[in-house]
């Protein structure tokens, strides 16, 4: 997974909106899981990156299915997942699932014949029962060695990148209202220099990995201003990085963060301004801006280290779309996807059991989960926090990944990340675009 958030991680982050420690039984869930079969001390074996607190929570929610069917989860995780399973598959010495933070990754592994297809009924069925299920469909399709797409990826777990956080006592004193449209966001905006306020606070330094926070903006504008099928021609780089679209949304970007009067310590603050530090400005005194976008893990760097939004201290709201654009709710994150890389019966009745509402409850009431699923009780997620986004997922109407995770390594964690600081530094769209393309041009 890409950028700092393999240091913090989402999981780790939102931690801090969830008190207290996992319920007793997590297997006790508003909605009853239905009949999995009986598979008594078959073993499922399972390689992922889910670590420590995540683990802890998943293997809770594992016990759900081993207690209604008799079989045996062995889970095995790793911070280096990646090269092992690829290694592990290579050597047919697979797992029966494994669990792919990466798209790409997973793709890969279909298209060297590692994965089994999961079938056409389980597609249906996500299709049907997940907030912009087609989206999801299509982010674990995969092409095999023959070129024949099959549905491989089964999405669970997921990440939100596309809020806005803010301070609900300042939104009060100040009379402003939640907008629900891009343009009455930029209304907003406007309105909160006339009151002699800064609207937002942006910060893209990272260390080495400067510049992504600018990539989130770059992709969450995309889906805004163009269709998910460019989105998808621009992470393949079948619509060139300086096509008219790409440059519009880098533009538009550009509307909000080389604007002096828009970000805290001016335009030319943005790209010196840490990440982690950026969103500080909501509750300094005075407040030094009143907004700051940024994905569902940024409460851990609060000052209060996420016990602003159990307070009341912080909120969040949906980054809106466009009105005049029609392009529905798109929503920016990530997740995990699971697929099966050894079948058994066992096996398959365990994604049987990931298509439950009682799965994906069961994990929702420890914390750190959000799904698409739109069969799942709401009353379930642990904190209203969670809660909320899990309705921003279920209502999405497109979702997509993260597109520099699914971009080769040398644009989506290279050339993206360090043009768009060089766009932060002043430089023109035009050029900053240019040469990202170049970079694509050179691996060709």
């Amino acid at each position: 997974m890409k950028k700092i958030l393999t240091a913090v991680t989402f999981a780790a982050s939102i931690t801090a909106l969830v008190s207290g420690s996992a319920q007793a039984d997590v297997c006790d869930t508003p909605s009853k899981l239905g009949d999995m079969g009986s598979f008594p001390g078959e073993v499922i074996t399972i390689s992922g990156s889910l670590m420590e607190r995540d683990e802890e929570m998943m293997t809770n929610t594992l016990s759900c299915f081993e207690k209604a069917t008799g079989a045996v989860i062995k889970y095995s995780g790793s911070r280096d997942f990646a090269a092992l399973i690829v290694a592990d598959l290579r050597s047919n010495n697979a797992p029966n699932i494994a669990i792919f933070p990466q798209p790409g990754l997973a793709g890969d592994m279909a298209k060297e014949g590692h994965l089994v297809p999961l079938g056409d009924d389980l597609a249906a069925w996500m299709t049907e029962n997940y907030g912009a299920g087609s989206s999801w469909v299509d982010l674990g399709t995969y092409a095999n060695a023959s070129g024949k797409k099959d549905f491989y990826g089964f999405a669970y777990k997921m990440d939100l990148k596309s809020l806005v956080w803010y301070s609900p006592e300042q939104f009060e004193d100040n009379g402003y209202e939640i907008p629900s449209t891009m343009e009455e966001l930029i209304a907003l905006s406007d309105q909160m220099v006339s009151d002699g306020n800064t609207p937002w606070c942006i910060g893209v330094e990272s260390g080495n990995a400067t510049g992504w926070t600018a990539t989130d903006w770059m992709e969450d504008l995309m889906l805004r201003t163009t269709s998910p099928e460019n989105y998808d021609r621009w992470v393949s780089n079948d619509l060139p990085f300086n096509s008219p679209e790409v440059l519009n949304a880098m533009e538009v970007y550009g509307q909000f963060s080389r604007n002096d009067d828009y970000v805290a310590g001016g335009a030319a603050a943005v790209a010196t301004t840490s990440f982690g530090d950026a969103p500080k400005g909501l509750f300094s005194s005075p407040a030094s801006c009143m907004m700051h976008r940024q994905a569902s893990f940024i409460p851990a760097f609060f000052p209060k280290k996420g016990e602003e939004v159990a307070s009341g201290e912080a909120d969040f709201f949906y980054f809106p779309p466009y009105a005049s654009a029609n392009l529905g709710n798109p929503v920016l994150g990530a997740g995990t996807l699971w697929t099966m890389t050894k079948e058994s019966p066992a096996t398959r009745a365990f994604f049987k059991f990931m298509s439950e509402a009682s799965a994906h409850e069961a994990w929702m009431q420890q914390g750190t989960f959000l799904t698409a699923h739109k069969g799942a009780d709401l009353s379930a997620y642990a904190t209203p926090a969670l809660r909320k986004q899990g309705e921003i997922l279920s209502n999405a109407t497109t979702f997509r990944f993260d597109a520099s995770d699914l971009m080769p390594g040398a644009i989506g964690a290279g050339a993206f990340w360090s043009e768009m600081t060089n766009f932060a530094n002043g430089q023109d769209a035009q050029t900053t675009a240019d040469n990202i393309q170049a970079a694509w041009d050179a691996i060709k």
